[in-house]
């Protein structure tokens, strides 16, 4: 069969909803790479000025643009594989023209390479293979669960399989409420947003149904790009009808007609099922006009990023689904306001769309009862690094961290001791020492100087040098700036210098100063959550390991 010509592909994507990101990623997989007919071919098309399209083409990291670039090797070298051996990874595959990529959203079966499409894994080059996405773990406390209370039955992921274990029952009973009634329900239960920021879901759904404009959109912002977290892809992998049916009850509560999921390039394979996933439920009438001979019609698109960590902000993320370059949006407006094409839209993450049917199915009192010590709900966790027993747990707010930590995922590696866990993915700094005697939940880590955020938890043992793991985390932000605002573009990379040794003063408490300093700016006045959470690392290593900064600097001044 041909390959469809320009003019076929830009006909088919030009008239949808959200058209850029699917028309780059048409031309990208015909040709291995964005040529440069490629791109005038969709400036033309989408009416989008050159320049701008160029802007926004080469402001992702998986738009290749040299021939067979789609094609090339990507290895990840985050925080995890860099600690398993990802440089060795990449250094092996130098010759089939491997590039690194940041972290990869596979911590828990190091060390990923996405390749041609597919994405492989394994400890070294020549022992790559295909490697499905991990089940989340047995639930080895024995306690009630909420997301993955039926995730682990077989053939959940298909919708005979969803259906068979109590799938779009939620949905069924959502319909039987008015809006009012379902948005109260919601905000009973207290589910909060599970992508980090926390804000009450029922109270956001109410805010987009009271908002004047239509038509209103619910967004799923699956982008889960902090490294350390990869539990966003399991659901997605093994419950995909679950975030389906999440998004059909969060458009009757709020008259939404149309919805997206925003997906992160590198999980290709979920991709796949989400698409198969769509399909059945378009089908059996779950989807489209009069979804289930109901008053609620609901059109759902799938479109997926091309490697952009500020694209899990939601402002850039929107922006990203607009065709614009993904720069986070000042705020007010909010998007519950303003948001896709400047109407009212629902964001919500993979978790917390998740947890509502089962919400529906089982009321907001036993919601607020899966709690511990007052706190309402579960918290999934993606626990990685230097632990026996890595994987996704979903544990009850107000959990012991030590006993996720040492019964659940079974400790340190044999003979060590942990030194210091990341929270929030990278976003929350350091956790150390004394401090590690808290409880998972947000009041708990924040009195330590952190947040429990998007829920990943990254392990350092004894043996490792926390200064590179700083190094390494600062980096990584300095990478993914958008570079919109000067506090986050310049001092996430004069961070990364002094963290190196390449720059800085040669007095400890000078270099503390300045470091500190430059942190309290960029917290005080970086435009987006990027800018504002990179200095927890700086902030945190000062904290708990000042001897290994006296070290560190030390050994800068022959420099």
């Amino acid at each position: 069969m041909p390959a469809p010509t320009d003019q076929e592909l830009t006909e088919r994507w030009r008239l949808e909803p959200a058209p850029l990101l699917p028309l780059l990623h048409a031309f990208h997989e015909r040709d291995g790479f964005l040529s440069e007919e490629a791109i005038r071919a969709v400036s033309v098309a989408l009416s989008i000025p050159l320049a701008e399209l160029y802007g926004t083409t080469t402001f992702y990291h998986h738009f290749a643009r040299a021939p067979g670039g789609r094609t090339a090797p990507r290895v990840c070298t985050g925080p995890i594989c860099s600690l398993q051996g990802g440089e060795d990874m990449l250094a092996q595959l130098r010759g089939q023209g491997a590039i690194a990529m940041p972290c990869a959203g596979r911590c828990d079966a190091p060390i990923p390479v996405l390749m041609d499409g597919q994405v492989l894994a394994g400890p070294h080059a020549e022992e790559l293979s295909p490697h499905p996405s991990l089940l989340p773990l047995p639930n080895p406390g024995r306690m009630a669960e909420c997301v993955f209370a039926q995730i682990r039955a077989p053939g959940r992921a298909t919708l005979e399989g969803y259906t068979r274990t109590g799938g779009y029952q939620g949905l069924r009973q959502a319909l039987q409420l008015s809006p009012p009634a379902l948005v109260q329900l919601l905000i009973d239960s207290k589910l909060a947003g599970r992508g980090g920021a926390g804000f009450s879901t029922g109270l956001k759904w109410e805010a987009v149904a009271e908002a004047p404009g239509a038509p209103k959109t619910i967004v799923c912002n699956a982008d889960e790009g902090e490294p350390g977290c990869f539990k966003d892809r399991a659901v997605l992998d093994y419950d995909p009808h679950a975030v389906i049916e999440g998004m059909l009850i969060a458009a009757h509560a709020t008259g939404a007609t149309r919805g997206f999921i925003y997906l992160r390039y590198e999980y290709p394979e979920t991709f796949h099922i989400l698409e198969r996933a769509l399909t059945e439920a378009r089908q059996a009438g779950l989807l489209g006009e009069q979804v289930l001979g109901q008053q609620l019609s609901f059109h759902l698109y799938l479109r997926r990023g091309a490697g952009a960590y500020i694209c899990g902000e939601e402002g850039a993320l929107l922006n990203s689904l607009e065709g614009k370059r993904p720069f986070p949006r000042n705020r007010p407006p909010f998007p519950v306001t303003h948001g896709f094409e400047d109407l009212p839209t629902a964001v919500n993450n993979v978790e917390t769309l998740a947890s509502v049917p089962q919400i529906l199915r089982h009321g907001a009192e036993w919601y607020k009862g899966l709690g511990l010590n007052g706190q309402a709900g579960t918290k999934l966790i993606s626990l990685s690094g230097d632990i026996q027993r890595p994987g996704n747990y979903e544990i009850p707010l107000g959990l012991p961290l030590k006993t996720l930590l040492c019964e659940w995922a079974g400790g340190p590696l044999p003979g060590r001791s942990v030194q210091a866990l990341t929270m929030a993915g990278l976003s929350g700094g350091f956790l150390a020492g004394a401090d590690l005697e808290t409880t998972l939940d947000e009041p708990g880590i924040r009195a330590k100087g952190s947040f429990l955020g998007a829920g990943g938890i990254m392990v350092y043992d004894d043996r490792r040098d926390m200064v590179a793991a700083a190094r390494s985390a600062m980096a990584f932000f300095a990478e993914e700036s958008c570079g919109k605002c000067f506090p986050c573009r310049i001092g996430t990379q004069r961070l990364s210098e002094r963290l190196s040794g390449q720059a800085g003063p040669r007095e400890l408490q000078a270099w503390i100063a300045e470091v500190s300093d430059m942190g309290r700016t960029m917290k005080a006045l970086s435009a987006c959550g990027l800018g504002m959470a990179a200095p927890h690392v700086t902030e945190s290593l000062l904290k708990y390991f000042p001897e290994q900064v006296a070290r560190h600097v030390q050994k800068g001044i022959g420099r």
